[in-house]
């Protein structure tokens, strides 16, 4: 597979070909699913609580007698069913990640990258980086290449300027090319590969 190679500025830097194993695959939507559902579910906090009858600060004891008062039988005010008594099944501090297999992280990943670059929103900078850390001027040059939700993938290192100037632009992200994942794939429209993170992923998966 073969894409242009293009400069912030807009001007062509020539051709880069695409490694078919990684860009080319036929994307599967469950790998994809696995994946998103494994990364959103090791990010949650799990630290939902809500205390329980035995965790309630009250008196244990009986409200009125057994029979002989035309009421329900109760035993405690601690009970859920009591205004200020214990929640019944509520949530509790717990882990909520999941398994999931390196092999299968990898495959998955190969084919989100494949699904953007079927879709055509891979786009290949020849760099990403700018003389000044300036927000307004580069996001004049974003809406010059039409980037208006876009995940920038830069290589191991990014250049200072351009993280600076990047982050207070709305739907941008920028990453190293260690922190592509799925999930930040799938939620920007446009995937920005500069030439340093294709070599640094043709590495990875080779």
């Amino acid at each position: 597979m073969k894409l242009d190679v293009t400069t912030l500025d807009g001007s062509a830097a020539g051709t880069i070909d695409l490694d078919e194993t990684i860009f080319g695959l036929e994307p599967r939507v469950d790998l994809i699913h696995r994946y998103v559902r494994w990364q959103l579910a090791k990010r949650q906090a799990g630290t939902h609580k809500s205390l329980g009858r035995a965790e309630i600060a009250r008196t244990g004891k009986k409200l009125y007698r057994q029979k002989g008062t035309g009421n329900a039988r109760h035993g405690a005010a601690r009970a859920p069913q009591f205004r200020g008594g214990g929640k019944a099944f509520g949530p509790v501090v717990r882990d909520h990640a999941h398994d999931l297999p390196k092999k299968v992280r990898a495959l998955a990943l190969r084919h989100a990258l494949s699904a953007k670059a079927k879709d055509g929103a891979i786009v290949v900078l020849d760099k990403a980086s700018v003389a000044e850390p300036k927000t307004k001027a580069l996001k004049a040059s974003f809406g010059k290449l039409g980037f208006a939700n876009v995940l920038v993938v830069d290589g191991a290192e990014l250049e200072t300027n351009f993280r600076l100037a990047a982050r207070n632009i709305p739907n941008v992200d920028v990453l190293p090319v260690q922190g592509i994942n799925v999930y930040d794939i799938l939620r920007r429209e446009k995937l920005v590969l500069t030439k340093a993170a294709i070599d640094a992923l043709e590495a990875r998966f080779k």
